[in-house]
């Protein structure tokens, strides 16, 4: 064992905590730190790294009194670490790609099934008691084959939704970088090439009968689907978002969902979690999951392999598996 020292913000599943004690000490929050005990933690010398979850928010101030070596985070999203502060102060940063996108598109599609043909509604209905027999109108919804599936972005998970949606027979637009736009070539596209439609944002948004979100958190993509954007699609609509809750300003779905100006939305992702905007929750038309897109034993399992394996590196002062920010390096 080394002296490397590791604390988890909050505890995460084997392999991980076997991989860490073979590297070192292991300090395991009994509950997550709020914002002044996570500075404090960061300050303290006293650890090499910090495993951290989307939660934890590494802003300026506290990256700039950070005496650590690195940040894993278990997650795929980064958007809680400002990255150029966690550069400048030559402090690495890991996160988990690529091992979610088939379980993450599963959910897309789980959303999309759930809330066009309103299974929670329907499972609730039935459950209360309230089923007498079937009728001609009893809870009637929307059609998923046939229809059109707007994919917000076309990378790794939205290609794994495309491939499902395909399937089910839907048609499949996408726009490569909303609210902007890119030329996009067949060779790029590979399987996809003469299946799916590129488009601009704008055709995405008016076109779509579900309209998927798959960015990441940046400044052009928070509050990407406003009030503007509910407006312009189809009062038949359907918003999923697994991607990340600032993407959709909340507030603008809420008052778009009561007045009948879209159909409904999926959402695994919300703008201030765990909070909800007011009176979300009591919406019928919507199918609401307590953002578990990569909830699977085994896609868990691998994302805390791969936290563990970019924090021992960043620990041994090695560039991590899967940084995010390898410049940080250049600043040690």
């Amino acid at each position: 064992m080394s002296d490397a020292r590791f604390y988890l913000t909050t505890p995460i599943p084997e392999p991980a905590p076997t991989l860490l004690r073979a590297a070192g000490t292991v300090v395991i929050a009994d509950e997550p730190p709020d914002a002044a005990g996570l500075r404090e933690i960061c300050a303290s010398g006293e650890y090499d790294v910090v495993i951290s979850q989307l939660r934890d928010m590494f802003d300026a101030d506290v990256l700039s009194a950070a005496k650590i070596r690195g940040i894993s985070n278990y997650a795929v999203g980064f958007n809680n670490v400002d990255i150029d502060a966690a550069t400048a102060n030559g402090i690495l940063v890991g996160n988990t790609p690529g091992v979610l996108t088939d379980a993450t598109a599963d959910v897309t599609m789980l959303l999309i099934m759930a809330t066009a043909r309103r299974a929670v509604e329907a499972d609730t209905f039935l459950r209360t008691g309230k089923f007498t027999g079937w009728e001609p109108d009893l809870l009637l919804g929307h059609d998923v084959s046939g229809r059109t599936l707007g994919l917000a972005g076309f990378g790794r998970i939205a290609r794994a939704t495309a491939k499902r949606a395909l399937a089910f027979g839907m048609q499949v637009l996408f726009c490569p970088r909303p609210p902007g736009d890119r030329p996009v070539s067949d060779e790029e596209l590979g399987e996809f090439a003469g299946l799916v439609t590129h488009t601009d944002w704008n055709t995405l948004v008016t076109a779509s009968d579900y309209l998927s979100l798959h960015v990441p958190l940046n400044a052009q993509t928070r509050h990407l689907v406003d009030a503007a954007v509910l407006a312009a699609m189809k009062p038949t609509a359907i918003l999923i978002n697994t991607a990340r809750g600032p993407v959709v300003d909340e507030a603008a779905l809420v008052a778009a969902l009561r007045s009948g100006e879209i159909a409904g939305a999926g959402l695994d992702v919300y703008e201030d979690e765990p909070r909800l905007a007011p009176g979300l929750a009591a919406l019928p038309n919507t199918v609401l999951l307590p953002h578990v897109g990569s909830a699977t034993v085994s896609v868990r399992a691998e994302m805390a392999r791969l936290c563990a394996e970019n924090a021992v590196a960043m620990a041994q002062n090695r560039m991590p598996p899967h940084p995010v920010n390898p410049k940080a390096w250049e600043e040690r």
